[in-house]
């Protein structure tokens, strides 16, 4: 919910003190976002809170992505201490939005490639986190060992597992550590269609400010591995394609072996991260992606890049296992 008060007051330093504004759905982050309007222009509102959220890298990033030849939003006006921030309306529809009501997913699809590999294909900006194997490894672990492992087995993983599956993450991570510009959130519902404007400009996005260095396979792999939609295997395929097209500089069996150990790492990560949602933070509504992000993992491991993390989870975890645990099934009825 927003916070009114100070909400209204920084409308009212910017001239939207009398604009009428809409909520829009959240998503599982403290951020929450508004339409305006009735202002000097239309514009979004966005709330995040400190401490929990900072504004300081969506500001950044969003200056480099334009700077690049990108769709990012302007920015109207900040307040970083009070965590406020009025910025483009790029339209009412997500990519997300319009693949619900029934788009054909190609265009949508091949264009965000085009733009992500604009998007790669440019020097990073300084002060950027790492999204290597220290950080994978962690983040794995922190919903995978932390919350998927107790809500199946009853118990905390014993130590020996923790560093059983810590080695097999890093080994399996090891030879695809990238020093590109990594999104991390790449997917439909963070991109936006601006068909009015020529490509790479024709992708609206936004949800950047996780953005770290890494290994921009990540990236592709959310897009068209997506935990929260299918993607058609054909159109999956042709979207690397244009990727591997448009970046010649790239060794293509390299980067494919980087996507499947991405992906691995990705879809046991968000697969308990649904785990978390629910049991921490009451939202089990978002377990009903379980079972996608299985499937995707057991994809990901079919791969001889992925083998570190497939003999972890043959030893540990048997397939039947591999799933939204049992004391969670009836909240995705």
């Amino acid at each position: 919910m927003m916070r009114a008060a100070e909400a209204a007051s920084f409308l009212a330093e910017h001239g939207y003190g009398a604009a009428d504004y809409a909520p829009l759905p959240a998503d599982a982050s403290f951020r929450s976002y508004a339409r305006l309007r009735g202002g000097p222009r239309p514009v979004l509102l966005m709330d995040a809170p400190p401490p929990q959220e900072d504004l300081r890298p969506f500001l950044a990033i969003a200056a480099h992505l334009r700077d690049a030849g990108l769709s990012a939003p302007d920015i109207i006006a900040a307040d970083v201490t009070r965590g406020f921030c009025l910025v483009e309306d790029f339209g009412a529809a997500t990519v997300a939005q319009l693949l619900d009501a029934g788009d054909d997913p190609a265009p949508h699809y091949l264009a965000a490639t085009a733009a992500l590999a604009r998007l790669h294909a440019v020097p990073p900006p300084d002060g950027l986190p790492a999204w290597g194997i220290d950080r994978m490894t962690e983040t794995a672990g922190a919903t995978f060992l932390q919350w998927w492992w107790p809500a199946t087995f009853g118990a905390a993983p014993t130590a020996d597992v923790i560093a059983a599956f810590e080695g097999a993450m890093r080994a399996m991570l090891a030879p695809f550590q990238g020093t590109g510009f990594v999104h991390r959130d790449y997917f439909p519902a963070n991109l936006m269609p601006l068909p009015n404007r020529e490509a790479p400009l024709d992708v609206g996005i936004l949800d950047f400010q996780d953005a770290a260095i890494g290994h921009p396979a990540y990236d592709l792999v959310s897009l068209t591995e997506d935990a929260r939609r299918d993607v058609d295997p054909a159109l999956r395929a042709a979207c690397i394609a244009r990727y591997l097209a448009l970046r010649p500089d790239l060794d293509a069996g390299d980067f494919r072996a980087a996507m499947a150990a991405c992906a691995a790492q990705r879809h046991l990560r968000v697969a308990a991260l649904w785990v978390r949602l629910a049991r921490r933070d009451g939202k089990p509504h978002y377990l009903v992606h379980g079972p996608r992000c299985w499937a995707q993992l057991g994809r990901a491991l079919s791969h001889p890049a992925t083998a570190p993390l497939r003999d972890f989870l043959d030893a540990h975890v048997p397939p039947s296992m591999r799933q939204n645990p049992l004391v969670l099934q009836d909240a995705t009825a």
